[in-house]
């Protein structure tokens, strides 16, 4: 694909993800989430509106579902910029290896001990993590969703990628590169298949290639540990024929079956997409493992979350979803990008 049709993609992506927060209001798109102050909802609580009026350093604070996890790198410094910018009290929170218990458990604390003048949250479990938004926001404390939505509870907006159109992408641009008539198996990959995010992601590839006369594989859990997740990888492809791609849903899928790929004697053979841009994956972009992979800003998802709501609190200014967009990063335009840990 050459750079200029490359170019002329990504800017129709983006425009499609825009149509599209603009226009749903659920599965992965950006959503403005309950009422704001004033019209009878969100009610703001009296210690931190006391904080405010005080002039008092805003504390606000990003749980994020696997801090453990190469993506809460960006995340972190795109919050802390934030924070140094906006003069406010930023800490990212959350439970190692994903454990949405240990996760609402952490910001009940937070909630009770009024240690918390905002929230963002990417929830690890969006069902599991429902009620405790709902309690933040009867609670008075402004509350959104980053990096994962859910749209369906008492968040205050959205602030991410579209992912279910970000999947769709993934799997129209898989489509030119294999051409409109190709045949065979594609086999999915993601480090959490039971997880929201990966479902809204695993959704939009699956109707990206409706039509198409691929077979898809999956989606197949791997988990966040290298050498488990590898090894998954390796006994999934070992019972599989005729593949002629493979996608990885996560930052984490996508070098597990990189790594695959290289140390298996298919680069070239086997087409390689993915998400997310960590530095194991600019290099095999580099080195023709990967053909392609999709960014989503991890660093301005940290900063915008903060932002946000930082700017609701100290300027009024109504809470609105963010979209930060999705990049497709090849070899042609890998030097441009930036590296995401």
């Amino acid at each position: 694909m050459s750079i200029a049709s490359l170019t002329q993609r990504i800017a129709i992506t983006g425009a499609a993800i825009a149509a599209l927060a603009v226009g749903l209001s659920g599965c992965g798109a950006i959503t403005t989430g309950s009422a704001p102050a004033g019209d009878g909802g969100f009610q703001l609580a009296d210690y931190i509106q006391e904080r405010v009026d005080n002039g008092d350093d805003l504390r606000v604070k990003l749980s994020y579902h696997d801090p453990s996890l190469a993506f809460a790198t960006p995340i972190t410094a795109g919050m802390e910029r934030a924070g140094a910018e906006l003069g406010v009290d930023v800490q990212l929170i959350g439970p190692t290896g994903g454990d949405a218990a240990k996760q609402v458990a952490e910001l009940q604390t937070a909630i009770q001990q009024k240690s918390v003048d905002a929230l963002a949250v990417s929830s690890a479990s969006s069902d599991a993590l429902k009620p405790v938004i709902e309690q933040a926001y009867n609670a008075g404390i402004p509350i959104i969703s980053f990096n994962t939505d859910n749209p369906d509870s008492q968040q205050m907006g959205f602030v991410g990628q579209d992912l279910e159109a970000s999947g769709k992408a993934e799997a129209e641009e898989l489509l030119s590169e294999l051409g409109a008539d190709a045949t065979g198996k594609v086999v999915v990959f993601s480090l959490d298949t039971g997880a929201g995010w990966s479902h809204d992601r695993f959704g939009g590839f699956e109707a990206g290639l409706a039509g198409s006369a691929l077979e898809i594989v999956g989606p197949v859990n791997v988990g966040n540990e290298p050498s488990a997740a590898y090894n998954t990888v390796e006994s999934t492809m070992a019972g599989q024929s005729d593949v002629v791609a493979i996608a990885g849903l996560d930052c984490c899928s996508t070098t597990a079956a990189a790594q695959w790929i290289a140390q298996s004697g298919n680069t070239g053979k086997i087409t390689m997409v993915g998400f997310d841009l960590l530095p194991q994956t600019a290099e095999f972009i580099e080195q023709g493992v990967v053909t392609f992979t999709i960014s989503q800003n991890p660093e301005e998802q940290g900063y915008q979350a903060v932002s946000t709501l930082a700017n609701y609190l100290s300027n009024g200014t109504e809470i609105t979803g963010v979209d930060t967009g999705a990049q497709f990063i090849t070899r042609e335009n890998l030097a441009e990008a930036t590296v995401e840990g």
